[in-house]
């Protein structure tokens, strides 16, 4: 590809010219010709948010009680309570992550962690719907 090449012999050449200048504190990887372009940047917001739009609409479709992770895992927690040999008679302790999964990689989608602003795991609403669920059944199994 003539791009590619034409890029590795600008930077090498730039290299070259920054040798001979005395800059040192130049480090590799770090140079400003390696940042996006402002159509890239363009084309890369569109993109991402046409993902988080469709990504709305993925549950939409879907009753509330069966869309919110603290509203299912309520209704385990009520069937363990009621029916404990039945609950654990079919492994819901292994089913939960894959059941959960779908529910917790959309609400990532916009989770980006190298954003300044970006929120902790620990603090969104799913994980803390997780561990009150996990809090509970340990304490219901000390029992």
């Amino acid at each position: 590809d003539n791009s590619s090449e034409f890029i590795t012999k600008y930077r090498t050449l730039r290299r070259q010219v920054r040798e001979c200048s005395g800059e040192a504190d130049h480090h590799e990887g770090m140079s400003s010709d390696d940042e996006l372009t402002p159509t890239e940047v363009t084309k890369f917001q569109k993109s991402r948010d046409n993902v988080l739009e469709d990504s709305r609409k993925v549950f939409e479709d879907v009753h509330a009680d069966f869309c919110d992770i603290r509203k299912i895992l309520l209704k385990f927690q009520e069937w363990k309570e009621k029916f404990p040999d039945s609950y654990c008679e079919a492994y819901i302790s292994f089913c939960l992550p894959k059941l959960l999964n779908p529910l917790i990689r959309v609400q990532l989608i916009n989770w980006n962690p190298l954003e300044q602003n970006f929120m902790e795991l620990e603090e969104m609403p799913w994980f803390r719907a997780i561990k009150e669920f996990s809090d509970a059944r340990n304490k219901s199994e000390s029992k």
